[in-house]
C-alpha cells in the first residue's frame, strides 16, 4: 500500500491535477465507478487504477495496473467532496473524426459545469460532436467530467479556433446557427434542412461580434417573464432538441 505523497506515482498523478500536465502528457483523471466504467465501454485507454483498500474491483475492470493507497493519499489525489474510493488514468485520444450533421461549437463558455452540462446534452440530443473555441473550460477539468456524466467518452469533443473552424464548416455547405439577441429570429421560426452548427456564447458577454457577422442565421429564445436571460446550457438544451426535429 502507498502511503506516502512523495511517492513517484503519486506526486505523477497529482500532477495531472494541472492543465498545462494534463496537455503535455495527454492524459487526464476519473473519479468514480461509473466514469470509469465510460471510459472503459468507450475503449479509452485506462493506464492505471488507483484505489484504496476498502474498495473491491468490479468485473469490468481488468488491468494489471491497480495500486492500494491509504485513505490520506487517496484524499490527497481526489477532487470530489464525496470519493468513492477509486480513480484512473486516462489517455486523451489522439484525433477525432467530428463529421456529422449536427454540431455544437461553444465561444468561450467558461464555466466548467455549463461546458460539461453542454456536452451530455449535445450528446443526449444526437449531436455529432462539440467544438470548444478559445476561452471555454478545459474538458478534462475535474468539474468538467463530472457534469458530462460519461457523456465525455460516447461524443468528440474537440478544441478549436472558431474564426478559421467556421469558414470551413461553410465551406462544407453547414449552416452557422448563432445566439443572440441582436437582429435575430424566434427559434421557432427557424428551419434547418441541411447539415448545421449551433454556436452558443460565452455566459456573459455571448458570442463574438465576428463570429455573429459571419453566421448564416440569428437566433433567439424570447423571455416571456422578468429574468434576464436563460443559462446557456438551457438555451442550448432547447435549441439542440427544436433543431434536431
Amino acid at each position: 500500500m502507498i502511503t506516502s505523497k512523495q511517492n513517484a506515482i503519486i506526486k505523477r498523478i497529482k500532477k495531472l491535477q494541472q492543465r498545462k500536465n494534463r496537455k503535455k502528457t495527454q492524459k487526464f483523471i476519473v473519479e468514480g465507478f461509473h466514469l470509469i466504467e465510460e471510459a472503459i465501454k468507450s475503449h479509452f485507454t485506462v493506464e492505471e487504477i488507483i484505489k484504496t483498500e476498502h474498495v473491491e474491483l468490479p468485473d469490468y475492470i481488468d488491468i494489471d495496473q491497480v495500486m492500494t493507497v491509504s485513505d490520506t493519499i487517496f484524499s490527497h489525489l481526489s477532487m470530489t467532496e464525496t470519493p468513492q474510493g477509486i480513480l484512473a488514468v486516462v489517455q486523451m485520444k489522439a484525433s477525432y473524426d467530428y463529421s456529422g450533421d449536427k454540431l455544437l461549437l461553444l465561444d468561450g463558455v467558461q464555466d466548467p459545469g455549463n461546458v460539461g452540462t453542454l456536452i451530455r446534452t449535445a450528446d443526449a440530443a444526437g449531436f455529432s460532436a462539440v467544438i470548444l473555441g478559445d476561452g471555454s473550460a478545459d474538458v478534462y477539468n475535474d468539474k468538467t467530467i463530472r457534469a458530462t456524466q460519461g457523456s465525455l467518452f460516447h461524443i468528440p469533443v474537440i478544441s478549436k479556433d472558431l474564426q478559421q473552424e467556421i469558414p470551413q464548416l461553410q465551406a462544407k455547405d453547414y449552416m452557422i446557427c448563432v445566439t443572440t439577441l441582436e437582429e435575430a429570429t424566434d427559434y421557432k421560426a427557424i428551419r434547418i434542412d441541411k447539415p448545421f452548427a449551433l454556436v452558443m456564447g460565452n455566459e456573459g458577454s455571448g458570442v463574438q461580434a465576428d463570429i455573429q457577422n459571419s453566421s448564416d442565421v440569428r437566433v433567439k429564445i424570447p423571455i416571456y417573464g422578468q429574468a434576464e436571460s436563460l443559462n446557456v446550457a438551457v438555451a442550448a438544451g432547447i435549441l439542440m432538441y427544436e433543431f434536431s426535429n
